[in-house]
């Protein structure tokens, strides 16, 4: 590797072994040292300051215990992967802070691996440093949602592919099927990737010409066979991630600037410009002696930038991916790289070293301090100020001095009745907006034997719950939640299964698909 002697210093002293330098000449280290300071920091942080999970985390947590394959939202990988790391821990906690940061760690390492493959070592490794400067991977990652399980699928299929149609043998074409499958469980909209991939197949001839051996449609029907058990529960539950998705969008067309979600991107990517000045890379050089082939630019702009671009234009007519960018974003170092790669030296590898880490502890420290700063100073209720323990403890103590069965079922208001739910010891399911088309675990049977804990903010009963309460006593409890505001008020109201008004409240709800 070239020495690493800044022009115009003495080699004394910054010749000598270091171990900055030590780790740039082993690739796997540094990586191995950035995904571990990912993980801690992005861990530990939200762990210590966030009193409740996050409002997508809570959701699947609770969704995650009824193990269904797919919601009136998205499919469910995430929700299972949230219980299991419960299950395996006992913790609400912190768990899910780790599991989202092992997501962006393996999205890190595959990155890596297709741009090892198209660029070598040295500019893969320059193309994952310049990651941590990017919004998607940092601020918003402690939300582990759909958006983040998806990220790692979207830098495997990117990979496998690449290496499929590079003339890779029968186990990448099985394994592009496989992770492409189960990448749709993660979320739909894996599917734009797929698309574009497809399209990309077509168009590469060397690519194309792997379509006259079997292996490109045995891993298709791999991909058919995991894909499948998804399109039939699709199918039943009448397209309603569909409906969901389509009300999304109109909602952002009617709640958002028409350019809201260009700004959002291009904010996200500002980070990324700042490193890529301070490293130097941006700087006016001679043109590079041995250019990255058309064939590697071509994937990487189609593949690394495509669905970016295509979902920034449709967001104009349509409000359609406020929340869909942070897996678009995976290859834009890697994109950077094959442009400025020739202008990497060992002082720039330097200075991307260091501005990585500085962006994993500077960003995670800014995370923690602002979030307690505006729970506990500023007095802003945020989804992660909650007491989640506290209600959840309070659920269950109201309805235990009400009825002696377990707590089976609560619902209410969309963010607290979760959170009543999350840390009780029944681990009961939650009635999603008392829908049973949201819900499809709770049956009119199961009201009726069981009965449900409602739970809603503030002490005067909303009017879509004053049918299911009667005569049945509310109890509000004020909770402690700032070191500045207030305390909160929540009210519980258990409703046993006996209860005289409990059958012409279950007999007005839908049934699920009506």
């Amino acid at each position: 590797m070239d020495r690493l002697v800044p022009a115009g210093l003495p080699a004394a002293g910054v010749d000598s072994p270091s171990v900055l330098s030590n780790l740039i000449r082993h690739p796997w280290h540094l990586l191995a040292l950035l995904c571990l300071m990912q993980i801690l920091c992005w861990t530990v942080a939200p762990a210590l300051i966030n009193v409740s999970p996050p409002n997508d985390v809570v959701e699947g947590f609770m969704w995650g215990r009824e193990w269904v394959l797919l919601t009136y939202k998205h499919p469910q990988l995430p929700a299972w992967l949230l219980e299991t790391s419960h299950l395996l821990t006992g913790s609400f906690r912190w768990p899910q802070y780790l599991v989202a940061q092992l997501t962006i760690s393996a999205t890190f390492v595959l990155v890596y691996l297709l741009a090892r493959d198209m660029l070598g070592q040295r500019r893969a490794l320059a193309a994952v440093l310049l990651m941590p400067s990017l919004y998607f991977f940092g601020w918003p990652t402690p939300q582990f949602n759909h958006d983040y399980a998806q990220m790692p699928f979207w830098a495997a299929i990117c990979w496998l592919l690449w290496r499929a149609g590079r003339g890779g043998g029968p186990i990448w074409w099985l394994a592009l099927g496989l992770v492409s499958g189960v990448g749709l469980y993660a979320k739909f909209s894996t599917g734009l990737l797929l698309l574009f991939g497809a399209i990309w197949l077509l168009y590469d001839a060397r690519a194309r010409s792997r379509l006259a051996t079997p292996w490109p449609w045995v891993g298709l029907a791999v991909f058919i066979a995991v894909a499948a058990p998804l399109a039939i529960e699709l199918y039943r539950v009448d397209f309603l991630p569909l409906t969901y998705a389509a009300w999304r969008d109109q909602w952002v067309m009617a709640h958002r600037s028409r350019f809201y979600y260009i700004g959002v991107q291009t904010a996200g990517l500002g980070g990324f410009f700042l490193v890529l000045a301070i490293s130097g890379l941006l700087r006016r050089s001679p043109p590079p002696q041995e250019p990255v082939g058309r064939g590697t630019l071509v994937y990487l702009l189609w593949m690394g930038l495509g669905p970016a671009v295509l979902i920034m234009v449709a967001s104009l007519f349509t409000g359609t991916g406020e929340a869909w960018g942070a897996p678009m974003y995976n290859l834009v170092g890697v994109v950077a790289l094959a442009f400025l790669g020739h202008r990497l030296g060992p002082v720039e590898m330097r200075k991307l070293v260091i501005c990585a880490l500085i962006c994993i502890i500077s960003i995670s420290g800014a995370y923690a301090g602002i979030r307690w700063t505006k729970c506990n100073l500023r007095g802003r209720m945020d989804a992660v100020c909650w007491p989640a323990q506290k209600i959840s403890d309070e659920a269950e103590a109201v309805w235990h001095a009400a009825t002696p069965g377990r707590l089976d079922i609560v619902g209410g208001h969309n963010l607290v009745a979760p959170l009543a739910g999350l840390n009780a010891y029944d681990k009961p399911s939650i009635f999603t907006d008392l829908n049973m088309q949201y819900a499809p675990w709770i049956t009119k049977q199961r009201l009726r034997d069981h009965g449900i804990l409602l739970v809603w903010p503030g002490r005067d009963v909303p009017p879509y719950l004053q049918a299911w309460l009667g005569n049945i006593p509310v109890k509000t409890v004020l909770f402690d939640w700032s070191l500045k505001a207030p305390p909160v008020a929540i009210s519980f109201a258990a409703v046993p299964p006996g209860a005289p008004q409990l059958p012409s409240a279950i007999d007005s709800l839908a049934q699920p698909g009506k």
